[in-house]
């Protein structure tokens, strides 16, 4: 079988695990049989071993760096993605707690956070965006937190739907909760405003397999002695994420994507620049097209990360994917749940592969 090459890589919309940068995939490649100075491959290494130790805390160093994270704030990298974080987050922050948490539910994945809520304890929706389809986000007049609230819990981004905050939601003295999987990292976040906020890293941090959670010195404490051990923020903290053999290798690849957002980037205000170029692209032909392409999200909620669209007719979106596939405009699916077409564009989206994809969708209109 011939050896696959740099210049044969198609521009990957898929909503993840999703594209990475290059530069990044490179570095990995040359490391992958010996990381330099240790003698074997990072895959190899012991999770205690001084190569592998060094790593996570380079990993660390730079990830506090970028976001300006204080050092009231413990940052964790676990296992089980999101999902896992739909439970650990009730399981320590609610369970015991008399009190309800409340949730704003503004598309897929907050609404499967909230199933996994409501087994732990009181939960409050204080706003659905179900009447609408998921289509928008709540004005600040259409939802209040409860007063002493165990904590806010909100998604940033939601990709099926394509719609994010620009802001965090205004939570008073409430912790604020914040799955932000899907656009961590695209622009610089004021961490002193969150009690709590965890990403799956296969969008915007790096592969499949871990996922960061930061969350502060205060709320760690609520985590109960009687949890099982795995499921503890407490041990995990104590543990220095060691609890457990951590996903090593994807660790790695964080610490790399972090230093190419660093070095190569040049940090998270220019990376947000960037993201807002490639949006306006897409959406300047979506708004530019008379009703050939159709945004699922308002405009004033629309998603940096994730653009979603509708055509004519099924048939013609079918048509769509299988044309733009032949460009090499790859996973463009939308959702099963909902259809349509879905480009995702995160951090390591090169600019040139959204041009390539405007210059399409305008080419496919012209000719259907």
């Amino acid at each position: 079988m011939a050896t696959a090459t740099a210049t044969q890589r198609v521009f990957n919309f898929s909503p993840g695990p999703a594209v990475l940068p290059l530069p990044v995939l490179e570095q990995a490649q040359r490391e992958l049989v010996c990381l330099p100075g240790y003698g074997m491959s990072v895959l190899e290494m012991s999770h205690r071993s001084s190569g592998f130790l060094e790593i996570l805390d380079t990993t660390q160093r730079l990830l506090r760096e970028l976001l300006a994270i204080p050092q009231n704030y413990q940052v964790l990298f676990l296992q089980g993605g999101a999902r896992l974080q739909f439970s650990m987050i009730p399981i320590n922050l609610l369970r015991g707690q008399d009190r309800p948490a409340d949730y704003l539910i503004t598309g897929s994945w907050s609404k499967m956070a909230l199933a996994e809520a409501r087994r732990e304890g009181q939960v409050n929706v204080v706003w659905d965006g179900k009447a609408t389809n998921y289509d928008r986000l709540p004005g600040a007049d259409e939802w209040k937190p409860t007063p002493g609230a165990a904590y806010l819990y909100y998604c940033s981004n939601e990709t099926i739907q394509g719609v994010q905050f620009a802001t965090e939601p205004a939570a008073g003295d409430v912790p604020l909760v914040c799955d932000a999987s899907s656009d961590f990292l695209h622009k610089p976040l004021d961490i002193a405003r969150y009690g709590l906020i965890y990403a799956c890293a296969q969008k915007n941090a790096g592969p499949a397999g871990v996922t960061v959670v930061i969350l502060r010195d205060d709320l760690v404490a609520r985590s109960g002695e009687d949890l099982h051990g795995y499921l503890s923020y407490r041990n995990h903290v104590k543990e220095k994420s060691l609890f457990n053999t951590p996903p090593t290798f994807a660790i790695y690849l964080m610490k790399l994507v972090l230093q190419w957002l660093r070095d190569e980037v040049g940090g998270l205000e220019k990376m947000h620049r960037l993201n807002q170029e490639k949006a306006r692209l897409l959406y300047d032909v979506i708004d530019a097209s008379g009703g050939f392409y159709r945004g699922h999200a308002r405009p004033e909620c629309r998603s940096l990360m994730n653009v979603t669209f509708r055509l004519p007719s099924e048939a013609l979106e079918k048509e769509f994917i299988r044309a733009a596939e032949q460009q090499g405009l790859d996973g463009l699916a939308g959702h099963r749940s909902v259809g349509g077409i879905r480009a995702s564009i995160y951090n390591a989206m090169p600019l040139a592969g959204v041009q390539q994809l405007a210059q399409f969708m305008r080419d496919f209109q012209e000719q259907h």
